[in-house]
């Protein structure tokens, strides 16, 4: 039997980040295993080039300081906020997420 590719095993638990929390590329890059926070990234990314339905909650996933990454010239980092807002995350002045609050570890 072969193994799932990489980005469908990334995908699988970006999928398991319930409504209303945040994670981080981190634990996700562990949970997979063997892998870098910027892999995850790298599978978020590619997101773009899928099909309709197969849908990844990818805007659940921060940076270890609890901030969104910047990506997409600026506009997708503002899509990723709203997102997150829509499901009752909060955003500090800083623009940081309370990752004792609405973090998620799998």
């Amino acid at each position: 039997m072969a193994e799932t590719p990489l980005y469908e095993r990334i995908y699988a638990v970006v999928r398991q980040v319930p409504r209303g929390y945040v994670t981080t590329y981190g634990q996700v890059a562990r949970m997979v295993g063997g892998i870098s926070a910027q892999m995850v990234g790298f599978a978020l990314a590619a997101l773009r080039e899928r099909a309709p339905g197969e849908e990844v909650p990818w805007q659940r996933v921060i940076n270890a300081q609890g901030k969104i990454s910047p990506h997409g010239m600026g506009l997708g980092t503002h899509i990723q906020r709203q997102l997150l807002e829509e499901e009752g995350i909060l955003f500090d002045v800083e623009g940081r997420v309370d990752l004792s609050v609405f973090g998620w570890g799998g």
